[in-house]
């Protein structure tokens, strides 16, 4: 395998993981499965020959899973495999994408270890005898035979192809080196350029697969239910419907729902969550997580391929492809840096022989030193090995981050605006009072029960749990229309009744001060409350109340020692909203908000350059807030295709404390990210200056950018071992 030492040469600057180009209608989807291309200097020399063909419409790469998607005609498939061949690759055409990254094939240490004792002796034998012995050249020639015709030869193809990579920079060395007799040299610097590719790829296959391990939690078979008997089939061959059972302390091998049994189940995998959550009949249940008690049966809601756990590593492999800010700037930065070292080397190479009497040789290897030195492999490395850590960790604990960039910005956050129902409480209100005002038929409960059934809105559903013991008493609904922000309203036996809050009272011109008074005092309790009104007057009131989630205060308490401020965004009235900010300790709270309301809100505070904005949410109604803010949060994306879609930040389970482990985290990467970038660039300069005044070897130029090659990668996975 080669490893990311690769993205030293020239990277074009890349785009997000979206589509690449509009794809022609009449184009196919040819997906190839690449074992060499893991960096982005296969991605452009790829990107390059590709363009030499005609009827490609588009170019989509998956570095991480090593896969190419190109869109053609037809007829162009045998000449797209043909020129892929022509650059050194190997491509497998696949029907369709595979959920986890393709790994590359293992190589054999025996070549290594040849070549490691071969440089080392030439070395001895050049400082013990002196001159170009016979055996330093022996010894050398294993080194290129061992070790060092992959390098040279893929360092001729991206010449040819006018790719500057590191491949290209240690061949023009390693040639230039035995051309002017440091045979020495050339075998050390060949076999220490195979031991820093070895080592490095087996560290950066730790960050790169690391998200992989999870998916090995779901167990290969399922113990289903066909014909009457219980069978083991493959896992990947259940379908979607099927009755699976579960022993005490097995893991799950589908996502599903509970249809028999009760147990606790350890989910930690999927969302997070330190402790076990209590299962019954009805309760979700995610593939990897473990049962702890109870033996279950449940029914298959999604296939191995798209179960919960594949998603999130799907999520997180679509984010570490996407490159992070830092990211991009270093690939610009080694866009300019790589040919302008390379442009130094040239005139090291030429100018003091010219003009100044300087010796060829002498010059020649300084220039040749300088080439070893201009590949940046420290420095482009050291962001995404860090961002695939971060991303990497975070998921394990149940927080999915969408991409670098999310994961960059989160330590720049000033203000988090929080919806209240379903985000900072439970969402699921109960009925606390009940007002009957003018129903001398006592029939307004009946009535509500009607309207309410109808709709999902949680108070709506408080009143039809309270009212439903006779669900049969429940009278048809003519015209049902949902209000957004305000209620419902339906013709019941032929008369117009509304179900909604004080705001659509107030529209309706059915507020009288005695009933402002009532509510006035419901509200002040943090009791939402909604009322029951034909055409002429109000019927009767019903208060609600919301529970508030466990973890609310303490994670609003760690924002604000963070520096972040936080605001309420709530379309229930002002009271309510005050004694809920009251209670998790919330610095402003703003009801009587509509979407559209929060949305402008939130471009409120945007308007001011130093606010970066997020906002979390769990519902439909803040959806345009959420596509609004810098960064979005999902509440409790386990099992929602869309929450782990649409949200920047998708927090499996309903734990807001993970917000603030994520600023944490985005602050930590941060400082690993300028570390790296530091240690990098001065380890540059320093032997920049050294090569130029002679004090330093071509081998030890490659030496010590190993060196700071592998500090920087141990440095970043540092971030695996992040503490919330």
């Amino acid at each position: 395998m080669k490893s990311c030492r690769t993205e030293c040469g020239i990277t074009p600057e890349q785009p997000e993981p979206a589509s690449s180009a509009a794809k022609d209608p009449g184009h196919i989807n040819s997906v190839f499965i690449i074992t060499e291309m893991d960096c982005p200097t296969e991605e452009q020399l790829i990107r390059s020959k590709l363009a030499t063909l005609s009827d490609i419409s588009a170019i989509e790469f998956n570095l991480m899973r090593r896969q190419l998607t190109v869109s053609h005609a037809a007829p162009a498939l045998e000449d797209i495999i043909a020129a892929l061949k022509s650059i050194g690759f190997n491509p497998q055409q696949h029907t369709q994408s595979s959920v986890s990254a393709t790994p590359a094939p293992k190589q054999a240490l025996w070549p290594l270890i040849v070549a490691g004792i071969a440089a080392t002796g030439a070395e001895i034998l050049d400082w013990t005898i002196g001159g170009l012995h016979w055996g330093v050249i022996a010894l050398t020639l294993v080194v290129l035979a061992t070790v060092g015709l992959p390098v040279l030869k893929k360092g001729w193809t991206a010449i040819r192809n006018g790719n500057l990579n590191i491949n290209a920079l240690m061949t023009i060395a390693v040639t230039g080196a035995l051309f002017i007799g440091h045979w020495p040299e050339a075998a050390m610097v060949t076999f220490l350029f195979a031991l820093a590719e070895w080592i490095e790829s087996k560290s950066l296959d730790r960050a790169r697969y690391a998200i992989h391990s999870v998916l090995e939690l779901a167990p290969e078979t399922a113990l289903i239910l066909v014909d009457d008997q219980w069978q083991s089939r493959p896992a990947d061959t259940v379908a979607i419907g099927s009755r699976v059972r579960l022993q005490p302390g097995e893991r799950v091998p589908l996502d599903g729902s509970v249809v028999s049994g009760n147990s606790t189940v350890n989910q930690a995998p999927i969302t997070g969550e330190s402790l076990p959550v209590e299962k019954s009949i009805g309760s979700p249940l995610f593939a990897g997580s473990v049962n702890m008690q109870g033996a279950l049966e449940y029914v298959t809601t999604a296939t191995r391929d798209n179960s919960t756990l594949a998603r999130i590593i799907h999520a997180v492999e679509e984010a570490q492809v996407s490159r992070a800010p830092t990211q991009r700037f270093i690939d610009r930065f080694a866009k300019v840096y790589t040919p302008l070292v390379v442009g130094i080397a040239c005139l090291v190479a030429i100018v003091p022989p010219l003009l100044f009497g300087g010796l060829w040789a002498d010059w020649l290897y300084k220039a040749l030193v300088l080439l070893v030195i201009a590949c940046p492999c420290a420095l482009v490395i050291s962001t995404p090995v860090a961002v695939v850590s971060a991303l990497t960790q975070a998921a394990r604990h149940g927080i999915l981050i969408k991409g670098g960039v999310f994961l960059e910005q989160g330590k720049t956050l000033t203000t988090i605006a929080f919806d209240k129902t379903g985000t900072l409480t439970h969402g699921t209100p109960v009925l606390t009072q009940t007002l009957l005002l003018n129903d001398p038929e006592h029939n307004a409960q009946h009535l509500a029960a009607s309207l309410a059934t109808r709709s999902d809105h949680p108070v709506s559903q408080a009143l039809a749990s309270a009212f439903l013991e006779q669900p049969e008493r429940c009278s048809e609904v003519d015209d049902f229309q949902a209000l957004l922000g305000r209620g419902s309203s339906g013709l019941i036996n032929g008369t117009r009744y509304y179900l909604g809050n004080h705001r659509l009272i107030e529209e309706l011109n059915l507020c009288s001060d005695a009933l402002e008074a009532q509510l006035e005092v419901l509200e002040k309790q943090g009791q939402s409350v909604v009322m029951l009104t034909d055409e002429q007057r109000v019927l009767a009131c019903f208060a609600v109340a919301d529970t508030v989630r466990e973890q609310a205060a303490d994670a609003i308490a760690q924002l604000h020692q963070l520096g972040i401020h936080s605001v309420m965004l709530s379309g229930d009235n002002q009271h309510t909203a005050n004694a809920i900010a009251a209670q998790v300790g919330i610095e402003h709270a703003i009801g009587d908000m509509l979407p559209e309301d929060k949305l402008k809100y939130v471009q409120q505070l945007q308007s001011n350059a130093q606010q970066v904005v997020g906002m979390v949410g769990d519902g439909i109604n803040d959806a345009p807030a959420l596509a609004q803010a810098n960064i979005s949060f999902a509440m409790a994306a386990a099992g929602s295709d869309s929450a782990v879609e649409a949200a920047n930040i998708a927090l499996m389970d309903a734990d807001l404390g993970k917000i603030p482990q994520f600023i944490r985290l985005s602050q930590r990467t941060g400082t690993i990210l300028k570390q790296n970038i530091s240690f990098a660039i001065a380890i540059k300069l320093l032997f920049l200056v050294l090569a130029i005044s002679g004090q330093a070897s071509m081998w030890m130029a490659v030496f010590a950018d190993l060196g700071a090659s592998l500090l920087v990668i141990l440095n970043s996975l540092r971030l695996l071992k992040q503490r919330f």
